[in-house]
């Protein structure tokens, strides 16, 4: 995708009518995919590579309309997972983990974009990758990806990169965790520092035992937080130096959105319950918007990205991953 295609007016006349050139066919089973990622057996990865799928089998026969959806679908998913923190609960209970979040995340970006220029990753893809390595995956480029105007293609590639390593480390952390002897607190905390996204934390915890799954669940969450600060200082600088031609990203307003329905439910106890509807709505949305992000790779993207992406996301994930697990061992994590 082009930045003239996510510019360019959408004739919704043209994309949803039989002037458009897909066939009938084509069009009805896109929408019904999409449609059937809102249930819970879809995961966020699962409706990603099932996106991917659909653009590299019979396309999207949506393209135009799909590319001005996806930014605002992203924003509102968003805003409404904040109706699912406490920011009180997270912040008392993250307090344990909070330097080595802080040294973990400025580590992880700085090691991750020097990659990225070292590798020549193109530098939104290299920041997408980078940050969901530092933060929590998925749900941190989801967040920054709007805040930068990401292209559609560069958005799949760095979640696709995330997903393909959070079902890898779900898969041996545990057996590694063992055969290493690492006590439930130690695993709990490196699992929380070394996986990317959340479920994949909460999953690979809950192989190892109750303890591991509280500590990394909490030391997780505050972890999340940060994509509050680090998206406002993406979108206020990231760009700053560009040309006087090209188009700046905006401030991530939304963000604030997110902040705001976390506050809501946390000092509004009364908007618990239908704080936590908003946020399961929230959470079903996000995986229709990755079915839709997925739908928007084509061949030629995949050939401009290149398999740097990867590459980048694998060593900066090896990296950080051996880093912290090396400071457990030694006792500088406790």
């Amino acid at each position: 995708m082009t930045a003239a295609t996510t510019t360019a007016p959408v004739d919704w006349r043209q994309e949803f009518s039989s002037a458009n050139p897909a066939s009938p066919a084509a069009r009805i089973a896109f929408v019904l995919l999409a449609a059937a990622t809102l249930y819970p057996f879809f995961s966020p990865g699962v409706a990603l590579m099932l996106g991917i799928a659909v653009a590299l089998t019979m396309g999207n026969p949506f393209p135009l309309a799909t590319a001005r959806t996806v930014t605002p679908l992203l924003q509102i998913s968003v805003v409404g997972l904040g109706a699912g923190m406490n920011l009180v609960e997270v912040g008392r209970a993250g307090a344990h983990g909070f330097l080595y979040t802080v040294i973990g995340i400025t580590l992880t970006m700085t090691v991750g974009l020097t990659l990225g220029r070292l590798l020549r990753t193109g530098r939104d893809t290299s920041l997408l990758v980078t940050v969901g390595t530092a933060i929590c995956g998925g749900s941190a480029i989801a967040a920054v990806a709007p805040a930068i105007r990401a292209k559609s293609h560069e958005i799949s590639v760095a979640l696709a990169t995330v997903f393909f390593l959070n079902a890898i480390a779900l898969l041996i952390f545990p057996s590694m965790g063992h055969r290493l002897g690492l006590n439930q607190a130690q695993f709990g905390v490196w699992s929380a520092l070394a996986i990317h996204d959340t479920s994949s934390v909460v999953g690979a915890a809950m192989q190892y035992g109750a303890r591991a799954l509280e500590i990394a669940t909490t030391i997780k969450l505050t972890r999340a937080l940060w994509i509050v600060p680090v998206t406002l200082a993406v979108g206020m600088v990231w760009n700053r130096g560009a040309g006087p031609g090209a188009t700046k990203a905006k401030r991530p307003w939304f963000i604030l959105g997110f902040l705001a329905a976390a506050a809501l439910v946390t000092w509004m106890p009364s908007l618990k319950p239908a704080g936590h509807l908003v946020f399961l709505a929230a959470q079903r949305s996000l995986v229709v918007t990755l079915f839709l992000i997925g739908s928007g790779l084509s061949r030629s993207a995949l050939q401009l990205v290149g398999k740097r992406p990867l590459l980048q996301g694998f060593v900066l994930w090896l990296l950080m991953g051996s880093a912290t697990l090396g400071a457990i061992l030694l006792g500088w994590i406790g």
